[in-house]
């Protein structure tokens, strides 16, 4: 039987932390191995990530005799590390929206060794939608353009900003300055205080998650509460809104409180990444595994409800991320990818290959000019804009 070693399955470089002598796991019918011990890193201990992988584990491990085991690094930026450069975990829990910014260097993963990634499978999505008051005379988002209405400004949150002083405005045809004139904005200095502030009367439209125990309360004050649906139809919109928010996923939302399902909203992902040089068998029985083996996990955490291949196959359809070959080999066999799917795979693999390459030569040019390569150092975000400028950024297709 062909022997395959961890270090063998998740890449040459994987840190010797986690070599553990003894044999491998086979799995049944057939001749892959499984690793000796599996790490999946996830968000803190407090995170529906990972609750919901924790519930998972336990039953790969007693199916398949590997040990596994779900290592909570809220810091997502050392998770990246952890996963990409230290190789002490072999999967990663991540946000699509966290995956992009890791790509790009946005941020302080400006400084970081870039490394391409590639989608093992779909985690968990939540959804997003814009929520009024049960009595409001608001009846759509585009109402907004009359002039004199109030919207909650999460100022605790950059993404919640731009969602409501870009992506909302751009969606109804605004640009930001003539949102500035047209909409009132109110400061809020917590997620429940953005969202309470429609039946509190502070605001007349919040932009809120359907699935936060908040709503369920908003849910049942007096009047109740709607939402204005960010209609899919919209292709003009969505391209505007996604100008500001690129990673999140037109839909219908399905979760959280009543009165938000079946209105169109917009989905933010998770999904299990890994390195794009993981090995393929292992990545092609986990992507098997995830799938036959859904139906016992399921009911383990209400997020592990959304891994089955019905969701992975509509996120499919929206990621600009590209999928491990493993996972698209699985996928073919079972006749889940089409030759629709490799073509749009094949680019978004280009694109991810263009940017680590373009970061790299930035490093390089930095290093050898004595520039100090920090996010916050403008010197070296000058060269690595000179390297990255004119390179398409990842944003869900439409």
């Amino acid at each position: 039987m062909k022997q395959r070693t961890l270090s063998r399955v998740l890449a040459p470089a994987l840190s010797t932390a986690l070599l553990i002598s003894g044999a491998a796991f086979a799995a049944e019918g057939s001749d892959f191995e499984w690793p000796r011990l599996l790490v999946i890193g996830t968000a803190g201990t407090s995170s529906a990530s990972f609750a919901s992988t924790n519930g998972w584990t336990p039953i790969l491990q007693k199916q398949t005799g590997t040990v596994v085991r779900a290592v909570p690094e809220d810091n997502e930026s050392m998770r990246y590390r952890r996963l990409t450069d230290r190789r002490d975990i072999a999967i990663s829990s991540v946000s699509a929206a966290e995956m992009r910014f890791q790509i790009e260097g946005i941020g302080g993963y400006a400084t970081t060794k870039p490394v391409p990634q590639r989608v093992l499978w779909h985690h968990n999505d939540t959804p997003w939608g814009y929520v009024v008051a049960g009595d409001s005379e608001l009846k759509s988002l585009q109402d907004l353009k009359k002039g004199g209405y109030r919207v909650a400004k999460g100022m605790f949150s950059p993404p919640m900003i731009a969602a409501v002083t870009g992506a909302l405005p751009a969606f109804i045809g605004l640009s930001e300055e003539e949102a500035e004139k047209t909409i009132k904005y109110v400061p809020a200095s917590s997620y429940a205080e953005n969202c309470r502030s429609v039946v509190e009367g502070k605001a007349d439209v919040a932009y809120c998650a359907p699935v936060s125990s908040v709503l369920s309360e908003m849910e049942g004050a007096p009047g109740g509460i709607r939402w204005l649906p960010l209609n899919q139809d919209n292709q003009e919109g969505w391209d505007g809104y996604l100008q500001h928010r690129p990673m999140l996923i037109p839909t219908k939302i399905e979760l959280g409180v009543s009165t938000a399902r079946g209105v169109d909203g917009a989905t933010s992902n998770f999904v299990y990444s890994v390195p794009a040089d993981a090995d393929e068998d292992f990545a092609y029985h986990m992507a098997k595994w995830f799938h036959e083996s859904y139906d016992a996990y399921k009911g383990s955490h209400p997020m592990a409800a959304r891994m089955s291949l019905e969701q992975f196959r509509a996120y499919l359809d929206r990621t600009p991320l590209p999928i491990h070959e493993g996972t698209v080999k699985y996928l073919r066999e079972i006749g889940a990818w089409t030759e629709q799917d490799d073509a749009w795979n094949e680019a978004a693999k280009t694109k991810m290959d263009q940017w680590v390459k373009a970061r790299q030569a930035a490093m390089e040019e930095a290093a050898k000019a004595g520039v100090k390569a920090d996010f916050q150092n403008q010197a070296f975000l000058d060269i690595l804009d000179k390297h990255t400028q004119g390179l398409e950024g990842f944003r869900s297709r439409l």
